[in-house]
């Protein structure tokens, strides 16, 4: 089984093994989500649900709830960042004074988001712009001292499936992370997470020969992050509903494992963690 160099993550002074794979549970603050089942609107009693969604998914093996307040759906609308921390700081702030344990990553490109959650209580900052869409995000990240996830994307989610044009995609995403991996170690950015990002700006073809080469981001001896649950690639090859995609998420999150991911974002914990511990067994005919 592939091994990953780095082991640990900082989460504000509390150090996360990621020696066995862990499991982040998506929780979104948006109307708009692909995935009706992940969406929790930001009332009072929406928050609420999400504080019981939260405890079912910490129960379930959860090591990090992921919060988002924009949707990055292909086409989906924009919203302003005022209205997106709205969304997520209500949430964050209920799921730690219930849970307060409990390790939340901010889904944002936003620095300013960032930076308010982060004041929340969130311990992680995940950017699906890979630090593209806000020229302050790595400096705010650097400064904040949370690990950051880096995802690649193109363009915004507006226009990012415009933009899935490549001669190699998996030599490109990794040249073109590579210089922003780079641009974030020279700010002293500590714990960073690799994210291929998996139907941003690829199509289902690129996504089948990104998570089949997925070894190769090891290269850069960071963990990695892999997001596939219930996206287009699988339910658009089945001929499915998106409703439909859990056992097609688990396939992939499984290939995805052997190929050496840390992290799997993912909208069903129970699954995905009992496929960590399933690979898990595999190791010890690999040694």
């Amino acid at each position: 089984m592939p091994k990953v160099t780095k082991k640990t993550l900082n989460c504000r002074g509390r150090l996360v093994d990621l020696t066995q794979p862990a499991v982040m549970g998506i929780l979104n603050a948006t109307p708009d989500s692909f995935f009706a089942g992940s969406r929790v609107t930001p009332n009072k009693t929406a928050t609420t649900v999400a504080v019981e969604v939260a405890q079912q998914m910490l129960d379930d093996g959860a090591t990090f709830l992921d919060i988002g307040g924009y949707s990055t759906r292909p086409g989906a609308a924009a919203v302003s960042p005022t209205e997106e921390a709205d969304r997520v700081l209500p949430i964050i702030e209920a799921i730690l004074a219930n849970f307060p344990d409990a390790l939340i990553s901010i889904d944002t490109f936003r620095a300013s988001v960032a930076r308010q959650a982060v004041k929340s209580g969130a311990s992680i900052v995940n950017d699906v712009a890979g630090g593209t869409l806000d020229p302050a995000m790595f400096e705010t990240v650097a400064m904040l001292g949370v690990p950051y996830i880096l995802m690649h994307m193109r363009g915004t989610p507006q226009t990012m499936q415009s933009l899935a044009t490549y001669h190699n995609v998996v030599t490109e995403i990794i040249d073109e992370l590579a210089i922003r991996l780079a641009e974030l170690r020279s700010l002293g950015a500590k714990d960073i997470i690799l994210d291929p990002g998996f139907g941003f700006a690829k199509t289902p073809t690129q996504n089948f020969e990104l998570l089949d080469k997925l070894d190769a981001f090891q290269l850069f001896d960071e963990p990695i992050l892999v997001g596939l649950s219930r996206k287009t690639t699988i339910w658009k090859t089945l001929n499915i509903r998106a409703d439909e995609a859990l056992n097609g998420t688990t396939v992939l999150n499984t290939a995805a494992l052997l190929k050496g991911a840390s992290i799997l974002r993912v909208h069903d914990v129970r699954e995905a963690v009992e496929a960590v511990k399933l690979t898990q067994q595999l190791k010890f005919f690999r040694a």
